[in-house]
């Protein structure tokens, strides 16, 4: 299904990932993978309490703690769901499409509202410009060198389906916002203030740019942790729980839906905003059937037990109160 509004964000960016699989292909050719040396799988313990909510800073309680990613979902990780998804059909290909059933939404005929009718809904495209997740009819693979970048392309639908599949969830917006800002009143994940190199975002494309080309405008996940990377010097950029690109990057999904309106809503900004939308408040919003090469997400879950691991290798941060 086609998308049901476009980001204004991303307006006049159409023709940017227009290039042949060839094209793509050199692009790829010009990049060195990176190894931040961040695990995707870590998560982080964000506890019970009090946070500071939106510019305006109203005090808003969340009353239970919960872990969140510390890094968006990777384009590995996206593709190891897909392929196990498909082998347990709870996913299937339709008209060059990834598809996934969702029971549908209450809907209340508010005005510009558009009915989420139960069925079988868009999780991501094939084939199109801007993916590095391709299919040849039996298999999902990563275009090499693009494994650790945020997992892009994917609907609020595919988004849910992947937290789903393993027995989580998004987040809700209260949830990631307390995860950017912690108990503060900062303004960006790490503080008041934004240098060019401490997140990717507009103003700081001619940086990256020259160490990945033209063709990847996202960074890996974790870049911003103050290290060296082919001579660019990154400072370090998480929030105050440990997480990675919670501003720039690309925009997240989160769980929200609210009556009246069948939007749901995104966090973070991402690699086409000035830094007023990567700002820990700064919201955006589409229909779930969305999806652009600047959105991705990550997943939330309840506390886990430090015996329990739903993940081979996964590893629990956990951070004490601010």
């Amino acid at each position: 299904m086609k998308t049901l509004k476009l980001l204004a964000v991303l307006l006049g960016l159409t023709g940017f990932f227009a290039c042949s699989p060839g094209d793509v292909e050199t692009q790829v050719s010009k990049i060195t993978l990176i190894n931040t040396g961040i695990n995707a799988d870590e998560w982080a313990v964000i506890p019970s309490g009090e946070f500071f909510k939106g510019q305006h800073a109203h005090p808003t309680l969340i009353d239970y703690d919960f872990e969140i990613m510390i890094t968006d979902v990777t384009n590995e990780q996206y593709v190891k769901y897909l392929n196990d998804a498909l082998t347990q059909k709870t996913i299937k290909i339709d008209s060059n499409e990834v598809v996934g059933y969702y029971p549908g939404d209450e809907f209340h005929g508010y005005k510009h509202e558009f009915e989420i009718k139960e069925g079988y809904w868009l999780h991501m495209p094939l084939d199109e410009p801007g993916m590095f997740i391709q299919f040849d009819g039996q298999q999902f693979t990563v275009i090499s060198g693009f494994e650790n970048h945020p997992a892009t392309m994917i609907t609020w639908f595919g988004a849910k389906a992947y937290c789903d599949f393993y027995g989580w969830r998004l987040p809700s917006e209260n949830e990631w916002e307390k995860a950017a800002r912690g108990t503060d009143k900062r303004i960006y994940p790490w503080g008041d203030e934004v240098e060019r190199n401490q997140a990717n975002f507009y103003s700081s494309h001619n940086l990256i740019q020259k160490i990945f080309g033209k063709q990847s405008v996202t960074t890996p996940v974790g870049y911003f942790n103050g290290k060296t990377y082919n001579e660019y010097t990154t400072k370090q950029g998480t929030s105050p729980y440990g997480l990675y690109d919670m501003a720039g990057n690309v925009w997240q999904w989160t769980s929200d839906d609210y009556p009246d309106v069948h939007y749901r809503y995104m966090r973070g900004g991402s690699f086409t905003n000035y830094e007023y939308n990567i700002r820990v408040w700064a919201r955006n919003n589409a229909g779930p059937d969305y999806y652009s090469f600047a959105t991705g997400f990550r997943c939330a879950r309840d506390v886990q037990k430090n015996d329990q691991s739903l993940n081979a290798g996964e590893e629990t941060i956990h951070s004490d109160p601010l």
